[in-house]
């Protein structure tokens, strides 16, 4: 897959939450955290996780590595926020995360140690930008031209 694609799908996702629930592909819409609807505590960052498939293996062959790595108790840590979690078709899951920065080694080693050989795993660091976002719109809509 392209870098281009990926990087259009990633936009994709980041759009969807804007859709209204009878819009969205899921029948339940994700639970969030109370925080999740406040700016983010200090220290904390956004860390979008792609865990692609092995394509090589079959999807009850991936999910008994993962149960033979103790993937299912492991990730996410105890105490990380799951703000998303997506699957998308042809590359596999993309999974947001909110943690205390001091705590980034320890979802990383929780990977290594358990998801790989299932996925091959690729780490983003991420924002909130939709106030912001909604800030310029609103701006830049107010704007003369």
């Amino acid at each position: 897959m392209s870098h281009w694609t990926c990087r259009l799908i990633v936009l994709a996702l980041l759009l969807v939450p804007q859709l209204p629930d009878t819009a969205r592909a899921q029948t339940a819409a994700p639970q969030a955290h109370p925080q999740a609807a406040q700016s983010p505590a200090a220290g904390t960052i956004l860390l979008t996780v792609f865990l692609k498939h092995d394509q090589s293996k079959t999807l009850n062959e991936i999910n008994e590595q993962l149960f033979r790595n103790g993937y299912y108790d492991k990730f996410p840590p105890d105490g990380i926020e799951v703000v998303s979690w997506y699957v998308v078709m042809g590359i596999g899951q993309i999974v947001t995360l909110r943690l205390p920065a001091e705590r980034l080694r320890e979802v990383n080693v929780a990977l290594e140690q358990t998801a790989w050989g299932a996925y091959r795993t690729e780490f983003f660091p991420t924002y909130d930008y939709k106030q912001a976002a909604e800030q310029q719109r609103q701006s830049m809509r107010a704007r003369k031209r």
